[in-house]
């Protein structure tokens, strides 16, 4: 050790060529004293901005250019409305609910968001995800309270709140309420909840929850959700009356009943199934196909709406042949109603999922349309408008809301130009409520599922990318697989938790099992690189230079040191202790008076065939405290043995935690010695100090 002291001494140090700043860090409580005093102040100017920002409609209509973008937002409201209105209907099936409350969600999300949204083309308004979340709840709640879920009869006119005489009704703040108003009541809970949540979020700025979604998992969950969507649909096209299956295994349990009454099967429904899936497949191949030459999406759902509601009433086919229909549609608004607070600890828990996800695909969505259209969004304020999308409409009967991707590809590709687009849209739906909604009496239910299961395609189509994907990344492979099977066997809540966790953990593991490198130089210039990877590499002589490719934390410190002993070739533990014994045996040799202590002593002062490790720390992004520890412990151990350990290309953090970790000594006194700006000045300076110790070794 003393002879080391003495080498290290006499080694020249080189010239220090980067000298960190010095920066006067601001204690917590005095950084939070001056957040509080710049939230507390109040003055003209600061409310104004904040007003602005909160209702973003107020900085950009005074802006609007009238010629410019009128025609494109009253196409694009035109065409989103026409979409919006059959969807509308046809997702309260998902919902668990009656016709009328899609119609008023609807209608508020568009309104809202026109007033509070950053983006200007995204489509908020019901989404087949979260009403089949909403759905599973719905039903749930249902089933508990002693509902008869295979109940198919025509809705009561919910205005009234009321249950019919002699049917089921519970209690619910002061009322009776039957069926269907216990189940829009339940979908508002959650729905109210869910925005509290997402408000909640956007105070706290919490929205770097959604970064642990990634790409992979939210599109194996929401195929996985797709697949669960067609089969709950499955049994309205064969026109079977079986309740939806409670708990888990939902697309397993509900395919085994389906195949259990294959024979009850309503052969007028399965027709107009066919018909209808037949209609609406042609028109959306036809979009795809001529999509440059057509202006504006065809009116698929539409046509085949109106078709079907004709064919169903004049052919009178619910009473011939007991098809189920959409019943009773009112007119009109109900008025307002309190979400019932006592149901929300019943759905609390289902509340936040929702939440997450709903946010997740808004911001998602308004991100990806404003690079693309070249303008920017604020994604804080875009989670304050979908959490008050779900809180102001759920005192007015509606269920959650998020941003829709193909209903917002339509608005993009038909010239929408901002969120005027959106009351446009909002008229369409109102004039509906107003005076078109009875007409949809005699609709049939299989119709409504057709259109859902049709509009499916784009997500069950992912399934055909699944070898594209594994060829790209089999680790983002495995996550979306894993992602789908488990929300599609599982169930909704569990398959986004199991998602979640398993791409998490694939990360976890990537660490753990990095790559790691052994580094040589390229003839000629001051480059080292992989010497597996590359060739023309030469590795400098009596160096080891060894780069490991991951952070170094508590997690794999094992596999860091393991993979250092493998590469270089020598663990100083193992290194040390065959000296000793070699030691031991030459000093038994000499006391012995045997004639082979040379070679004992040999074997004590046997020479390695290196005499520094370089640590190329480029790619270490951190460490933590066992890291900084497993540095300091692996600086010693070496060091025991002859071989210097120097470190290389460290970024600033990873310096600060190294000097906290006391690697380079209590004052820091070895950091000149042991840290280096660039491989090659770490390299230049061991073959000075190894050539610096031969010759001393000589003398």
């Amino acid at each position: 050790m003393e002879d080391h002291s003495k080498d290290t001494e006499s080694t020249p140090t080189p010239p220090q060529l980067l000298e960190r700043r010095v920066r006067q860090r601001q204690s917590p409580a005095s950084h939070l004293r001056e957040k509080l005093q710049q939230s507390v102040k109040c003055s003209i100017p600061r409310v104004r901005s904040t007003l602005i920002g909160f209702f973003p409609v107020v900085k950009w209509l005074p802006k609007y250019k009238l010629k410019e973008y009128v025609w494109g937002d009253v196409m694009s409201g035109l065409i989103i409305g026409i979409i919006l209105v059959p969807q509308a209907i046809a997702y309260c099936l998902l919902a668990g609910v009656e016709p009328i409350y899609g119609l008023y969600t609807s209608f508020y999300a568009n309104i809202i968001y026109f007033l509070m949204g950053t983006s200007r083309h995204v489509s908020v308004g019901i989404f087949s995800l979260m009403s089949l979340m909403v759905g599973q709840v719905v039903d749930r709640e249902l089933f508990l309270a002693g509902f008869d879920l295979n109940d198919d009869s025509a809705a009561l006119n919910s205005s009234q709140n009321l249950s019919s005489a002699g049917g089921l009704s519970v209690e619910l703040m002061g009322m009776q309420c039957n069926k269907e108003c216990y189940a829009i009541s339940i979908a508002a809970a959650m729905t109210f909840l869910a925005g509290v949540y997402q408000v909640l979020m956007a105070i706290f700025r919490l929205g770097f929850v959604s970064v642990y979604l990634s790409a992979p998992m939210l599109d194996g969950f929401a195929t996985g959700a797709s697949f669960t969507i067609l089969t709950v649909q499955a049994k309205y096209l064969l026109g079977l009356k079986i309740p939806r299956h409670q708990g888990y295994g939902t697309v397993v349990m509900t395919w085994c009943n389906i195949f259990a009454n294959i024979h009850k099967t309503n052969v007028c429904d399965l027709i107009t199934s066919a018909i209808c899936i037949s209609i609406l497949v042609a028109g959306k191949e036809i979009q795809e196909r001529f999509k440059d030459r057509l202006k504006i999406p065809l009116p698929t759902e539409l046509v085949v709406v109106a078709g079907a509601t004709l064919a169903s009433h004049y052919g009178e086919l619910n009473g011939r042949f007991g098809t189920a229909v959409s019943g009773h549609i009112p007119t009109g608004f109900i008025p307002p109603q309190v979400p019932s607070f006592g149901l929300m600890p019943r759905v609390a828990m289902d509340a936040i999922p929702l939440a997450v996800i709903s946010f997740a695909f808004t911001v998602s969505l308004s991100e990806m349309f404003a690079k693309k259209n070249g303008y920017t969004v604020r994604p804080n304020q875009e989670m304050l408008a979908i959490g008050f999308c779900n809180i102001i409409p759920s005192f007015f009967h509606c269920f959650t809301t998020s941003a829709a991707l193909a209903k917002t590809m339509v608005k993009d590709s038909t010239g929408c130009q901002t969120q005027v687009s959106s009351v446009i849209s909002a008229l369409v739906v109102l004039l509906v409520l107003l005076f078109f909604a009875p007409y949809f009496h005699d609709l049939q239910k299989c119709v409504l599922a057709c259109i859902i299961i049709v509009s499916l395609r784009g997500a069950l189509r992912k399934f055909k990318d699944v070898p594209a994907k594994w060829r790209a990344s089999k680790n983002d492979a495995i996550v979306w697989l894993v992602a789908m099977f488990a929300t599609a066997l599982i169930s909704i809540e569990l398959g986004l938790l199991v998602g979640v966790v398993f791409a998490m953990m694939c990360i976890i593991f990537n660490t753990q099992n990095p790559k790691v490198s052994l580094l040589g130089q390229a003839d000629g210039t001051e480059l080292y690189e992989d010497m597996e990877e590359y060739a023309n590499l030469t590795a400098p002589p009596r160096i080891r230079i060894f780069r490991f490719q991951a952070p170094l934390y508590y997690a794999n410190k094992e596999t860091f040191l393991k993979s250092l002993y493998r590469t270089v070739g020598v663990e100083p533990f193992l290194e040390l202790t065959a000296r000793r014994k070699a030691g031991k045996v030459a000093k038994e040799m000499s006391v012995n008076g045997g004639g082979n202590g040379e070679l004992g002593v040999g074997l004590v002062n046997r020479e390695l065939d290196f005499h520094t490790i370089v640590l190329d720390c480029s790619a270490i992004p951190f460490i933590d405290s066992t890291g900084a520890a497993t540095f300091k412990g692996l600086v010693k151990e070496y060091r025991e043995i002859g071989i210097d350990v120097l470190l290389a290309c460290c970024n600033t953090s990873l310096v600060d935690s190294l000097q906290k970790g006391q690697v380079f000594g209590k004052t820091d006194s070895d950091m000149s010695g042991m840290l280096f700006h660039s491989v090659h000045a770490a390299a230049v300076h061991a073959n000075i100090s190894g050539t610096h110790k031969t010759d001393e070794s000589l003398v």
